[in-house]
């Protein structure tokens, strides 16, 4: 079970930086506050995010906003290896020794300005990974209280199995949306449930809006109807069919866009009429449910 509370959608941080958006440090600050005041508390990194550029910008952001840290929660991830500028690294790669995992909290620590993370995730799965190691570098972390929960991220059940058994799973990030449901039906979220872990849903829109196939096809044109009958955006409508799942799903929002930002906790409101819920898969499947 988690220790802390996040908000109930998570702001999503990986293209706030040079990946996409290049925000300045003073733009980020403005997002957070925009972000708060809409009760979104919850930020999400890791460490590669704009090739380990991002979490120190953000850092510099929340340092200047003089916003109390209890306010807000930080989530990072460590375990990738890039080939970036400022790495060694000859290949891309994924590194779960003790020693790796501390030095990058550590380091994501002073990036992001803060005394300790709300939640610190594997990134990756690594065939070599130890359980064993593993669960001995999260002790240590919790202990020394730099973090407080830990999490997996993209680990299937098994994988997150194999860890459980060594130290405490809290959260496991994964991708699902109404495109890429797969989690819901192969298991995943049934596992997640019995053992207490809480999913995030990484792209929680899926490809609606990029891809031009008969799936996103049969989806907008649905999607246009319930838009007039909740009176609400399509994005809205999305989140909230995420939310609607037992496993208790917290969706990770990547928008930088203001009146985007302050819609996306009417999803928390929109409880979908069952039908509509089943719609929205049935129209994804492209066919009735089994």
């Amino acid at each position: 079970m988690s220790k802390t509370t996040l908000s109930p959608i998570i702001a999503g941080t990986m293209n706030w930086g040079v990946w996409d958006k290049n925000l300045t440090p003073k733009e980020m600050e403005n997002i957070i506050h925009v972000c708060l005041e809409n009760k979104i508390t919850t930020f999400d990194h890791a460490d590669i995010y704009g090739s380990y550029t991002t979490e120190a910008d953000f850092g510099k952001a929340f340092a200047s906003s003089k916003i109390a840290r209890e306010k807000m929660q930080l989530i990072s991830k460590c375990g990738i290896q890039m080939l970036a500028e400022n790495r060694t690294n000859k290949i891309k790669h994924y590194d779960y020794s003790k020693s790796h995992i501390i030095a990058s909290v550590e380091q994501s620590l002073k990036n992001l300005q803060t005394d300790y993370l709300d939640a610190f995730l594997l990134h990756r799965p690594s065939p070599l990974m130890q359980a064993d190691e593993i669960a001995e570098a999260v002790e240590k972390l919790k202990t020394d209280g730099k973090i407080i929960d830990f999490g997996l991220s993209n680990f299937t059940s098994s994988q997150t199995e194999l860890i459980r058994q060594k130290v405490e799973v809290s959260y496991n990030q994964i991708q699902f949306s109404a495109t890429n449901f797969e989690p819901m039906v192969d298991g995943s979220f049934d596992y997640m449930q019995v053992h207490n872990i809480r999913p995030m849903s990484w792209n929680p829109l899926g490809f609606v809006f990029r891809e031009d196939i008969p799936q996103t096809h049969r989806l907008k044109k649905l999607l246009a109807t319930l838009v007039s009958k909740y009176s609400l955006g399509a994005d809205t409508i999305l989140l909230a069919w995420i939310l609607k799942h037992p496993a208790k799903v917290i969706p990770i929002a990547g928008t930088v866009n203001v009146a985007r930002i302050q819609s996306l906790m009417k999803a928390v409101e929109l409880d979908l009429e069952k039908e509509d819920w089943f719609a929205i898969w049935t129209e994804s499947r492209g066919d009735e449910v089994p």
